[in-house]
C-alpha cells in the first residue's frame, strides 16, 4: 500500500474512532504534503512524502525543546504524542550499527579524504537512509568519521 493511501486510511479510521489527536496530526501531515506538491508543481512519491514527514518530525522536536524551555509541559507532551503518531508511518528504522556501516560504505564509495568531502558523502548517503535514520545523527557520524581521517 502506498504511503498516501495509508495516510488516507489512517485518517478515516481516526475519524471513526473520534481520535482527535491522531486525526489532527494526519490532517496536518496531509496538508504539509499538499503544500510541498504545490511548491514543486508535481505530485510527491513515497520518498517525497517521507521527506515531508521527516521535516514535520524535526519541526515538532524543535517545538518540544522550546516548550520545555518555556515551562509548557502540556504543549510539549502534545507535540511528543504527535511525533509518535508520525513515526508510525516511517519505515523500519536503522540500528546505530547499520547507520555506521552505511556511513563507512558511503565514505569509501565517494573516496572522501577529510571534512571538506562531507557534502559529497551526505549526497551519496541520504537516499539510502532518508526516513530510516535521523539526519542529524547521520551528519554527526559522517563528521566524526571524516575528522578522524
Amino acid at each position: 500500500m502506498a504511503l498516501r493511501e495509508k495516510l488516507d486510511e489512517d485518517l478515516k479510521s481516526a475519524m471513526r474512532a473520534k481520535d482527535s489527536l491522531r486525526m489532527n496530526t494526519v490532517r496536518a501531515l496531509k496538508s504539509a504534503v499538499k503544500y510541498r506538491e504545490i511548491e514543486l508543481m508535481k505530485p510527491l512519491d513515497d520518498a517525497g512524502i517521507l521527506g515531508v514527514m521527516a521535516t514535520e518530525i524535526k519541526r515538532r522536536r524543535d517545538s518540544v525543546e522550546q516548550y520545555r524551555a518555556g515551562n509548557r509541559a502540556d504543549l510539549a507532551d502534545k507535540e511528543e504524542a504527535e511525533i509518535k503518531i508520525l513515526q508510525e508511518f516511517l519505515p523500519q528504522q536503522l540500528t546505530p550499527a547499520e547507520v555506521e556501516a552505511k556511513v563507512v560504505e558511503a565514505i569509501a564509495k565517494v573516496g572522501a579524504q577529510g571534512p571538506k568531502d562531507m557534502g559529497a558523502v551526505m549526497k551519496a548517503l541520504l537516499p539510502e537512509v532518508q526516513g530510516r535514520a535521523d539526519g542529524k545523527v547521520v551528519s554527526e557520524l559522517v563528521k566524526q568519521r571524516l575528522a578522524g581521517r
